[in-house]
């Protein structure tokens, strides 16, 4: 076959009428569509494509898909820069920049590889012992070198400019894998009228079978394997109810099935075409059944040396010469412990390559592909195995001995032959790929036969099929997986009757010998023999930490590094728990697996965050009427995801003034506030008020229709929690209004009780916050106003009291008015439904000038409550107050059977008699506002020790014409009337003690 240096002239699945320019360590290359960054680097001569992570030694390409430990790229400049990427996965595309990663100045000329020269003193636990030091003031010294020597990629300094997405989806049927099980599997789930999705990473269909050759003789109703994928996606995207995703990862399978899957959308795109798409979208995927079919992934032998660039898994190699048409050699050696590898070494030979020995561990090696090796003239040495390799950049040649029977040391009695070669295929057998199973809680197995770890029992409402099931021959992946897919349908509720069943095609395929489970061979040189080779975990190192007292797998992983890499350990970790067996001469099967946790491979964080970032990091609320408080000018505060106007200036008016301006309204005329943000929640079924009354400590089972009631929530250990109004609309129905930052919590708290606490308990809860404007008017003059815009209801105390709900029509809309004060004068809430709440507030407004009638924000409404002792949650309270240290122990009905916190107030800690308790402080000095936080000291200056309390609001008060604080004081109850200090940034401002209640002690204003 015609070659252009590495690329042959026709054949694979790349389309050469689309030539691709990138660039390479900072050099310009070509490639074609359908190349990945790994099949055109080789398809130049690129094969030293970057460092390894501890001793600086150089990485080449092993393998061809996501297991990819050694070539880790960045790819991207500035706002566009992706480190760690797997160059076997990186699709190229026009303009595409990558560099090598891990080292200094360039991979090919790299400073820090002395570190290879030192590694004898550098074993597994090196940093532990070593930089640690007698003192911490040792790793300080020795952290920045550490840093600076460590890690991988480097970490963008620019703001990613691309976005992401996140979507949400439910199917009957999930497959996982595009490969012949997979296929199989969909397009039996898809013909019986499931809701189908299959999904596989690559952008073509087929799996392993896209590396398929002619060498392996493998037919598929008497064509090549890939025309029966294609023929039967084609039927399967027919299917009414059938999906598809290429380019799109399962990372993690969670608890009842919920699958997040990354959908690469524009990965493969060059950067100016990404502007109207999102660079990758997040699924989370709600599947009744899944079926995996992830696959196998081969695994590589362990020898000495086994770690320089050109040594490749024989699997990848017919991926490279029968999908991309590149040569990754020209001259091949195979060391083999299945048929497998024969695959490879026919392909290879198939393009031109040459392959001048095969080492095969089995001492007798028979079948129909070693037959054809044979009569291609390649010599097969049964019996040997790779004892050392030669080169540094790449390989240059294999040394290959022969083995003793039980292959644990080298025969003496043959010579070493030296082989050279620039590409050394190794075929270590099969490991099904097991790391989303073991994620959804499956139970794993060793498996005799294939030396490996298998699928053992299987989760509910998953099934394993193919490869990934331990199954090798074809025809059986084809009819395991039509059967999972029928009997994925029937579980999620889908008869397969006629006309749903699937003809499998005839399958004429090569028999395979079995293989010899031998993973490791002998040698006596000073070679190192690595296991994990992107973390440079060796041999050495892991029987140092067997020696060293670690026998766990867990312990040993965190002591070396092995599987900590990037490719998660689906390269080495099979290998390392064989060392750690055989060390300790025990089974497999009894040294178990390090966990398989999610993300299955590394994902960009902005996948993860979505749109959630800068200003949707945390979504802006707006109130309904907000539009018209910008109009007025408000100044805006952030309250939880609110922004709430903090006060409404006039023109030239300062923010002290309007403040009090506004206070002076509601005290003397008549004040209008928007408090649509507070929290709402309605509680209702048949036991909502028994569940209420075991959620506030107040009484709330007596409360009657139509009423209105404040109440606390306490944590378990009796401290408050949140405060609100209950009103009860009927028998079994109960609205709840919250702090407005607090609202999700509450919710959130309901819930687990109601869910997992009080389950027997038949109650119904639901967020409304955002479904009612309310509006708060308040002042001695607000009866007044609501009567002329009200009707169906009487305003008299005697028929509308404090505390009272009626539902009548305001402004011509239907509402609930509740009589409510937080200011300490007599005030009403209007609710209505949230899209008439500007008309409402319009109408208020106009209704309201004959009373001036004065809006009012946040900073007022805090003041007018503090004037009258109410407490703030979050302000007042910190977690550590209960409601006896506000005086409210009132709202504390010890007498209920039990409500919660009940137990945790009749602790030694809640009677503590030194608590600190609320009090109302009045500065001598009457201009001066107190800062809020200052603590508050007592006695003279030479006897004061520690602080004794602290100040949590202070204000100015135009009704008081002076300042005034609220704190918490230790016995503070006690102390009124004595002088305590408030200090400060170096402030101390005198305060007498007084009671936290200050305007309208006896409630006259507020119930008149």
């Amino acid at each position: 076959m015609k070659k252009s240096g590495w690329r042959f002239s026709h054949g694979g699945q790349i389309d050469r009428t689309q030539p691709i320019s990138f660039s390479f360590n900072g050099k310009t290359y070509s490639g074609f569509a359908g190349d990945t960054l790994a099949s055109a680097l080789l398809a130049n001569g690129i094969h030293l494509v970057g460092r390894s992570f501890k001793y600086h030694r150089p990485r080449g390409i092993l393998t061809s898909g996501s297991e990819e430990p050694n070539a880790l790229v960045t790819v991207g400049e500035g706002a566009y820069k992706t480190p760690n990427s797997k160059a076997t996965e990186v699709e190229l595309f026009s303009g595409l920049i990558a560099q090598g990663q891990h080292g200094w100045p360039s991979i090919n000329f790299d400073i820090f590889a002395f570190l290879n020269l030192l590694s004898p003193v550098l074993p597994a636990g090196f940093f532990y012992k070593t930089f640690m030091g007698p003192t911490r003031h040792a790793w300080n010294f020795y952290e920045r070198f550490i840093r600076a020597a460590s890690g991988l990629g480097q970490s963008p300094v620019k703001s990613d400019s691309e976005h992401y997405q996140h979507r949400y989806a439910h199917y009957d049927v999930l497959v996982i894998g595009g490969g012949p099980a997979g296929v199989s599997a969909a397009l039996a789930a898809a013909r019986t009228g499931a809701r189908t999705l299959i999904v596989d990473s690559d952008h073509l269909w087929g799996g392993s079978l896209l590396a398929e050759g002619t060498a392996g003789r493998r037919q598929v109703g008497g064509e090549h394997p890939l025309s029966w994928i294609e023929e039967a996606m084609q039927t399967y995207s027919m299917q009414p109810e059938a999906q598809s995703l290429l380019r799109t990862t399962a990372i993690a399978i969670y608890d009842h099935n919920l699958v997040a899957l990354v959908e690469r959308v524009a990965d493969h795109l060059p950067y100016a075409e990404r502007s109207d798409m999102p660079r990758q979208r997040l699924w989370f995927v709600r599947a009744k059944q899944i079926v995996l079919a992830t696959g196998v992934v081969e695994r590589p032998l362990v020898f000495s040396g086994n770690d320089k660039p050109g040594i490749m898994l024989a699997h990848a190699v017919r991926a490279y010469v029968n999908r991309w048409s590149v040569l990754p050699g020209r001259r091949a050696v195979l060391v083999t412990n299945n048929d497998s590898g024969y695959a490879a070494a026919l392909d290879f030979l198939a393009v031109g390559g040459e392959v001048t020995a095969i080492a095969d561990l089995r001492s007798e090696v028979t079948g129909p592909l070693p037959e054809l090796v044979r009569r291609a003239g390649i010599n097969i040495w049964a019996g040997y195995g790779v004892v050392g390799t030669q080169g540094y950049r790449r390989i240059k040649g294999a040394r290959i001995a022969r083995l003793t029977p039980d292959g644990t040391t080298r025969d003496p009695s043959t010579p070493l032959s030296l082989i050279p070669c620039d590409l050394l295929m190794v075929a270590g057998g099969w490991m099904p790929n097991i790391s989303l199973f073991a994620q959804a809680k499956g139970r794993l197995r060793y498996d005799p036969a294939s030396g490996s770890i298998a699928p053992g029992v299987v989760p509910k409402g998953i099934q394993v099929v193919g490869a990934a099931n331990g199954v090798t021959r074809h025809y059986a992946c084809l009819l395991q997986g039509n059967q999972a897919g029928q009997m994925a349908a029937e579980e999620a509720g889908f008869n397969s009757g006629s006309g749903t069943e699937i003809n499998l095609p005839n399958v004429i395929e090569p028999a395979e010998e079995p293989m010899r489970s031998l993973w490791r061979i002998p040698a006596r040189n000073r070679q190192k023999t690595f296991i994990d080779l992107q973390t440079d975990v060796t041999v050495g190192d892991i029987e140092l930490a067997l020696k060293e007292g670690y026998t766990s797998v867990e312990h040993i992983k965190r002591y070396t590094a092995q599987g900590l890499g990037t490719d998660q350990g689906r390269i080495g970790n099979l290998n390392a728990f064989k060392l750690i067996a055989e060390s300790q001469d025990l089974p497999l099967s009894a040294i178990g697996t390090t966990t398989f946790r999610p993300p299955y491979i590394p994902i960009a964080f902005g996948a993860l965050a979505g749109h959630e970032v800068g200003e949707l990091f945390d979504s802006t609320r707006r109130s309904p009427l907000q539009t018209w408080q910008e109009k007025l000018g408000a100044v805006f505060e952030p309250v939880g995801q609110w922004h709430r106007p903090l006060y409404y200036p006039s023109p030239g008016e300062s923010s002290h003034a309007a403040i009090q301006r506004e206070c002076a309204a509601v005290r003397e005329h008549v004040g209008i506030f928007d408090a649509s943000t507070l929290g709402k929640i309605e509680v209702s079924g048949p036991d909502a008020a028994e569940f209420l009354n075991r959620v506030y400590s107040g009484k709330i089972a007596s409360l009657g229709v139509g009423r209105c009631r404040y109440g606390l929530m306490l944590k378990d250990d009796g401290m408050i929690f949140d405060d609100g109004v209950v009103t009860r609309l009927s028998n079994n129905h109960f609205y709840l209004t919250t702090t407005t930052g607090n609202a999700a919590a509450v919710y959130e708290w309901l819930e687990e009780w109601a869910q997992t606490e009080w389950p027997d308990l038949r109650v119904y809860i639901a967020p409304v916050t955002d479904q009612w404007a309310v509006i708060a008017v308040a002042g001695p003059l607000s009866r007044q106003l609501l009567s002329l815009v009200s009707e169906g209801c009487s305003f008299q105390n005697a028929d509308f009291p404090h505390m009272s709900m009626r539902e009548v029509t305001v402004a011509g809309l239907p509402a609930r008015l509740s009589r409510i004060s937080f200011s300490g004068e007599r005030a009403y809430e209007i609710a209505v439904p949230a899209r008439w709440g500007m008309a409402l507030w319009s109408d208020l407004m106009i209704a309201g000038e004959d009373y001036n009638l004065t809006p009012y924000g946040t900073e007022a409404m805090h003041v007018l409550r503090a004037e009258k002792g109410y407490i703030i949650v979050g302000q007042e309270t910190d977690g550590f107050v209960s409601p006896f240290d506000v005086g409210l122990g009132g709202l504390v009905d010890l007498q209920k059977s039990d409500f919660i916190g009940k137990q945790g107030l009749s602790s030694f800690e809640a009677k503590r008699p030194d608590r600190l308790q609320l009090v109302g402080l009045l500065p001598e000095d009457t201009e001066i506002v107190i800062p809020e936080g200052s603590s508050l000291v007592s006695g003279p200056e030479q006897a004061r020790s520690s602080a004794e309390g602290y100040v949590t609001s202070s204000y100015y008060s135009s009704a008081l014409k002076r300042s005034f604080a609220l704190a918490l004081l230790s016995q503070g109850r006690e102390k009124q009337g004595n002088r305590v200090v408030a200090v400060a940034d170096n402030q101390e401002v005198f305060a007498k003690v007084v009671n936290p209640v200050f305007v309208d002690p006896e409630g006259s204003r507020l119930r008149d």
